[in-house]
């Protein structure tokens, strides 16, 4: 299993090491995690993620304990003592017991996930570490809502939704403009540059219609408003209700 990811993207994409010895976890998170959002690397065992960790910069670290050779345990002391490394670390086992999870606290871990778990649950984990270990991460606000343009995600509260193609475009604009509407040309023009004559506006209102629908999907509000004639703005509950 190799690098999920292209060096033309690696910047907008959380880097993420996997260590577990469980081939077919391993295979599932790759496969759920995928490689539009994260850059993800594997080491099967703890000589291999110490090689890794010595030559390569990860955004996250998720790291098994119950591992060959050198243990999560161990590993762990080395990131934080040997290796001086600062960027978040999540232990995830099958170890249950407090005493397991204060010694992998003491020894410089971030999170700790017990198995089995919900593969969802790990990533919104990863997100969390990686916001809060970067505070200078540009993200877009608007009330509650927050949109980060590295990664296409939208938070609300305690949802997320994840946006791709033209949908996560509109909705960047849109939260830009927050509170202020865009009128349709505006956006089509954002959006299509010098091919807008190609791109009417029911081609706009669809794309606004899949990005409305993946936002009631996660959130149970559409958060756009249609101002007749005029063009769109995100409009959060607190801003009344939203037309369809």
């Amino acid at each position: 299993m190799t690098s999920k990811s292209s060096n033309a993207l690696i910047q907008t994409r959380l880097r993420v090491l996997i260590v577990e010895d469980q081939n077919d976890l391993a295979e599932n998170l790759f496969e759920f995690l995928g490689d539009e959002h994260y850059s993800l690397d594997y080491a099967a065992d703890g000589l291999t993620a110490l090689h890794l960790l010595a030559t390569q910069n990860y955004d996250v670290i998720v790291l098994d304990l119950m591992l060959p050779g050198v243990n999560g345990f161990e590993i762990c002391r080395r990131i934080r003592q040997d290796l001086q490394y600062q960027k978040p670390v999540i232990l995830m086992t099958a170890l249950s017991a407090i005493k397991d999870k204060e010694k992998g606290f003491e020894l410089g871990a971030d999170d700790y996930l017990v198995k089995p778990f919900e593969l969802k649950e790990l990533q919104l984990r990863i997100d969390a570490l990686h916001r809060r270990y970067n505070p200078s991460l540009k993200g877009l606000q608007a009330g509650e809502l927050r949109y980060d343009p590295g990664t296409l995600s939208v938070y609300y509260r305690d949802k997320s939704a994840e946006l791709s193609g033209t949908p996560a475009r509109l909705f960047e604009l849109l939260i830009r403009a927050y509170p202020s509407l865009i009128g349709h040309d505006a956006l089509s023009e954002s959006i299509w540059g010098d091919d807008i004559a190609d791109h009417a506006e029911n081609t706009l209102r669809t794309h606004i219609y899949a990005l409305r629908k993946t936002l009631e999907k996660a959130f149970g509000d559409g958060l756009i408003k249609t101002v007749h004639g005029r063009g769109y703005r995100l409009n959060l509950p607190s801003d009344g209700e939203a037309e369809q």
